[in-house]
């Protein structure tokens, strides 16, 4: 008789098989075609289309779509490699307003056989993308910083032969997108960060056997850091084919079997399988102790080549909390995070940087003492898969920045802020460094009923999407402000505040004496809210005197000066500096320093060019050695 503990072994051992077979028609794959992964979580069936690609511009948006689309030569097309921003280095007012550009990728499929539908993943396009097949359209999406999928329909595919898939690709922005666009006083676009235009990450051709996991959730329930917990697995799941599928699904959690049951899936519709499970004596997930569980669930039909797909992620088990006083807790544990901005920039490459670049960046991170990242849209996926294996935490925000009340009140506007928010939680929610959804940045700093309106949809969302997680939202700071009851919906309040750097309206911020007493008034105005100072930085780009702004000995004081404030506030729960490096932000950009280098962003302690040390990173790293970031109530 088979003892219990070695039923669970064979499970779990089997389990394991299902999900590491492949499907034979995945060997031997065509060129262009590769396994080389950057990040490991998701479906089992991605492939990268790699090798080369062909681009073109058309400045004029006027080009043949016909032409583009079917044109069988080279001549007007320069061979790239995607991901690829086409203006990395063209720092022109054109270049930021942005244009037209096509992308062109002829590939084969990996089998003939017609049991296998196919899809092609987009992990980031900016900002409008259509796409063609064989000359034949096949969708589009709107939208950037985050995957969407489209489906290669059977009929428009060559399964023996070279397909062609045309990507036309608009990075022209509107008032209405995220971020925006504007123009300053002097008629240059305006905008946060660099209008980046192309196919920005990586594409993935998914080779589907009928029966597809469309998305995976692994979320832990942990009531209290000594309690067990509960950890729900669900996967829901997709018939591509013409007739109903019996699917069986398996998965292990650490490498215990969990039996998720069997499904019958019709044709073209979604069905889900799911099984809670218990945890005893849980390994938790904190910085400094980043425990990861890995997950994998394996979904199998019947007869021969009978696994499907598989799906992988590693995740972590932790409590995220906001107490009625305001108490920001990490497993029982009280935060005053230290961290930093980052956008993801590189002077050669743009938005389009690579493993090495994200690689690096996570390791300046550990070696300034930080724990959080912020940035203002959802990062890589493989940046947060580094940062759960770091222990670093990220504050992941969708890119409704800066959005004028007049257009936030189109029902249209908020329809995609509510598909980004949605898109946002269902691709990362299994990373538990993500401890904040946050839903907007630098809105109106008066909230009236349109931004009332959106914060209290966006936070029902997230909730009901994600209950698991505080909801929150960073915002400018300035004293005329005054209490706002419409931010009542939120768990986190971030406040922007660059208190002795910019004047702010009517000179509100210029004198840094008063930022003290402003914390203390929005405290008082939000007793039970986490308060979080999510940005604050000076420009720095020469030596000089330390009253001068731009300065390096000005960018020192005024980090020593901050932090020596925050460390008064015993209930504030952490504190961004924006940012890590340096990054390009628009034509004209000075950012409050008389002696500016436009367009780039120069309050990072690292510098764009090589990533060099100024003297404030030594300031900022001392500071925050100084800092316990989480600790045990009292």
């Amino acid at each position: 008789m088979t003892s219990p503990r070695t039923l669970l072994t064979l499970l779990a051992a089997a389990a394991a098989a299902m999900f590491a077979a492949a499907p034979a028609s995945a060997q031997g794959l065509p060129s262009g075609l590769s396994k080389n992964l950057d990040y490991q979580s998701g479906p089992s069936n991605r492939l990268l289309m790699g090798g080369e690609w062909l681009f073109r511009l058309d400045k004029t948006g006027l080009g043949d779509l016909q032409g583009f689309q079917k044109q069988t030569g080279r001549a007007g097309w320069a061979p790239t490699a995607v991901p690829n921003a086409w203006n990395a280095t063209d720092t022109s007012v054109e270049s930021m307003s942005g244009t037209i550009g096509w992308y062109r990728k002829d590939f084969k499929l990996p089998s003939a056989s017609k049991r296998y539908s196919y899809v092609v993943r987009f992990e980031s396009v900016n900002y409008r993308a259509k796409v063609w097949l064989n000359g034949k359209p096949i969708g589009g999406h709107t939208g950037a910083y985050l995957p969407w999928e489209v489906r290669l329909p059977a009929g428009y595919l060559k399964r023996e032969g070279t397909n062609r898939l045309v990507v036309r690709v608009d990075n022209r922005r509107r008032p209405t997108d995220f971020p925006p666009s504007g123009l300053t006083t002097t008629g240059t676009p305006t905008g946060g960060w660099w209008n980046y235009g192309g196919i920005l990450r990586e594409v993935y051709l998914r080779q589907i056997d009928r029966v597809d996991i469309n998305s995976a959730l692994i979320r832990p329930q942990l009531d209290c850091a000594a309690c067990d917990a509960k950890v729900l697995i669900k996967a829901t799941l997709r018939n591509y084919g013409d007739k109903p599928e019996r699917v069986t699904a398996r998965a292990t959690f650490g490498g215990r079997p969990v039996n998720l049951g069997s499904v019958v899936v019709s044709p073209k519709k979604f069905a889900t399988v799911s099984k809670s499970l218990t945890v005893k004596n849980p390994k938790l997930w904190e910085p400094g102790a980043p425990n990861l569980y890995t997950t994998r669930i394996a979904i199998r039909g019947r007869g021969k080549n009978a696994l499907r797909v598989g799906w992988f992620a590693r995740t972590g088990i932790r409590s995220i909390k906001v107490q009625p006083d305001g108490s920001w807790l990490l497993n029982g544990k009280k935060l005053d995070f230290r961290g930093v901005g980052l956008h993801e920039d590189d002077p050669n490459l743009g938005f389009a940087i690579g493993s090495a670049q994200r690689k690096a960046m996570i390791a300046e991170v550990k070696e300034l003492g930080a724990t959080l990242i912020r940035s203002h849209y959802p990062l890589h996926p493989q940046l947060a898969e580094l940062a759960d294996e770091a222990g670093i935490m990220l504050w992941s925000e969708i890119p409704v920045y800066a959005v004028k009340t007049q257009y936030l009140k189109q029902r249209a506007v908020r329809e995609l802020a509510a598909k980004e928010l949605e898109d946002n939680i269902v691709a990362n929610q299994n990373h538990p460094s993500i401890i904040v959804w946050s839903i907007g940045n630098e809105l109106s700093s008066r909230p009236g009923p349109v931004q009332g309106y959106y914060i209290q949809r966006a936070v029902r969302q997230a909730k009901a999407l994600d209950p698991t997680r505080p909801v929150g939202i960073a915002v400018a700071g300035y004293p005329s402000a005054g209490c706002q009851s419409e931010y009542n919906p939120v768990d986190v309040i971030g406040i922007n505040e660059y208190f002795g750097w910019y004047p702010g309206p009517n000179g509100v911020i210029a004198d840094r004496e008063v930022l003290s007493d402003y914390l203390d008034s929005v405290r008082a105005c939000y007793p039970t809210k986490a308060v979080v100072i999510s940005e604050f930085g000076a420009e720095a780009n020469r030596n000089g005197p330390v009253e001068e702004k731009g300065t390096y000995e000005f960018q020192q004081d005024f980090i020593r000066y901050h932090m020596g404030v925050y460390a008064s506030k015993p209930w504030l729960t952490g504190a961004v500096y924006w940012g890590l490096r340096e990054f390009r932000v628009r034509p004209g950009w000075e950012g409050g320093n008389p002696r500016p280098n436009p367009p780039v962003h120069e309050k990072g302690l690292l510098r764009f060019g090589d990533s060099s040390k100024k003297p404030a990173w030594f300031d900022f790293q001392q500071l925050i050695s100084q800092v316990q970031q989480l600790k045990p109530l009292t």
